[in-house]
């Protein structure tokens, strides 16, 4: 997990990782996070870190947190995602979240994602393969999992508490009995079809 890192480290490079969580629901914004963790940092994270348990990540996140030389974070809203396409606000909101961080950085790893104007390598399952970017991917999922905690209490018809908004079969169920909140994609095609289906 820290082959690439570490090369980079010997180099007496800085290295920022950045990941997001929340490219794939149907509401909440996509999150972001970019980490700069100590030079030569031992691993602390067991294999993929989007499977750790909610209270491993928890765990991991206050970890990070305090472990970290610096962390950037940033949101962007679904209002935004429909206005750009996913990819391009994902891009937003990594390129935020670089910008958030307190100190500078040489080299941005990212999960798959190519950010133009930085000296970035996107790795294929960047989190499995990197410490920085499974970093960020921990911050990003927390941080987001909060948000849609919260919408859960303005819009509890949808139990966005348990699904994040992330197309499940019950979501898609409630979209058939419950308009969309104003935090849904309006551009993502089940809504798009929910809309169509109760217009008149």
């Amino acid at each position: 997990m820290l082959n690439w890192e570490v090369s980079l480290w010997e180099r007496g490079l800085t290295v920022a990782g950045v990941d997001e969580a929340g490219r794939g629901p149907l509401a909440g914004p996509v999150v972001a996070c970019a980490v700069i963790l100590p030079p030569f940092t031992e691993p602390f994270i067991k294999g993929d870190s989007k499977k750790l348990s909610p209270t491993e990540r928890e765990e991991a996140y206050e970890y990070i947190k305090k472990k970290a030389l610096a962390i950037g974070t940033a949101v962007v809203d679904s209002v935004v995602i429909d206005r750009l396409n996913i990819l391009k606000a994902t891009k937003l909101a990594m390129e935020r979240a670089l910008q958030d961080l307190k100190m500078g950085f040489d080299v941005v790893i990212t999960d798959h994602v190519k950010l133009e104007g930085y000296n970035c390598i996107p790795l294929v399952k960047g989190d499995e393969k990197s410490l920085s970017c499974a970093c960020a991917s921990i911050v990003a999922k927390v941080i987001r999992d909060r948000i849609m905690e919260h919408y859960h209490r303005l819009f509890p018809q949808f139990n966005f508490h348990k699904n994040k908004g992330y197309p499940t079969k019950e979501h898609i169920k409630n979209l058939s009995l419950h308009k969309p909140t104003p935090i849904h994609r309006k551009s993502f095609s089940p809504i798009k079809m929910h809309a169509q289906a109760r217009s008149p």
